[in-house]
């Protein structure tokens, strides 16, 4: 028998339609929440979600790495649901680029990454935060990464970026918006189990993949998303303004 502890709660989780969103989605839905799946592209995706949850939530399409994007999807998920307990930052990108890269391809990357990764969490939070103010309270949990707090590699500098700034923004509604009810945390994972993970293991083998990682493995997304339901508990108050460390002991500060 499942924990209901999340019923009645209707949360909005971005990049939903597979891996850790989607592993997120069926979570929240297992413990009485019905969650809002968004997605950019995937729609078959997001469907096969929608049915394995029987159904219990809405889909809502929005293109995040367009300037307006975050806006259309929160107007569109408060017309789909209403009321919205929780805003699960959980979208992002990571791209390649090297220092040899031309200019305009180098600020591209950039630009293309902060757009997605934290902008768009960005407009969400305020869109959120007007909303939880106007209703009673909320929860935020946006998802950053071990890359924010120890850096990253040489070609993926952008990624890192967006998840530092992802967990400062995190700690700053905490402090601004506690008051108003408002719970906003950050969880940073390490490596976790997903098909990026999968197609680096396939290249440099298991052995060299968690070398770095004392415990010897991945986290799995189904780990990721029994924390997020955790911190959405409404007992879980005190979380306020916490980065919650998910890395099997490869960043411990």
């Amino acid at each position: 028998m499942s924990i209901q502890s999340l019923s009645g709660q209707t949360v909005l989780v971005t990049g939903a339609s597979g891996g850790i969103g989607a592993a997120i989605v069926e979570r929240l839905a297992e413990e009485g929440a019905r969650p809002i799946i968004h997605y950019g592209r995937d729609r078959a995706g997001a469907e096969a979600l929608l049915a394995r949850i029987s159904g219990e939530g809405w889909i809502v399409q929005a293109d995040l790495s367009a300037a307006e994007g975050a806006f259309d999807l929160w107007r569109r998920a408060e017309e789909a649901a209403g009321r919205i307990h929780a805003l699960v930052n959980n979208a992002g990108i990571r791209t390649e680029i090297t220092i040899d890269a031309e200019p305009d391809a180098w600020r591209q990357a950039w630009q293309k990454e902060f757009q997605v990764n934290f902008f768009a969490a960005a407009d969400l939070c305020k869109q959120a935060l007007a909303h939880f103010r106007a209703q009673g309270g909320g929860r935020i949990v946006n998802m950053a990464s071990r890359a924010g707090q120890r850096g990253y590699a040489a070609d993926a500098m952008p990624y890192a970026a967006t998840k530092a700034a992802l967990v400062n923004l995190t700690k700053s509604i905490a402090r601004s918006f506690g008051a108003d009810g408002v719970v906003t945390l950050a969880i940073a994972p390490g490596w976790v189990r997903t098909e990026m993970a999968e197609d680096f293991i396939a290249k440099v083998g298991k052995k060299a993949a968690v070398a770095d990682i004392p415990i010897g493995e991945m986290a799995e997304a189904a780990e990721i998303a029994e924390l997020v339901a955790f911190a959405l508990r409404p007992s879980q108050r005190s979380l306020n303004g916490a980065t919650l460390d998910v890395n099997g002991g490869s960043y411990i500060r």
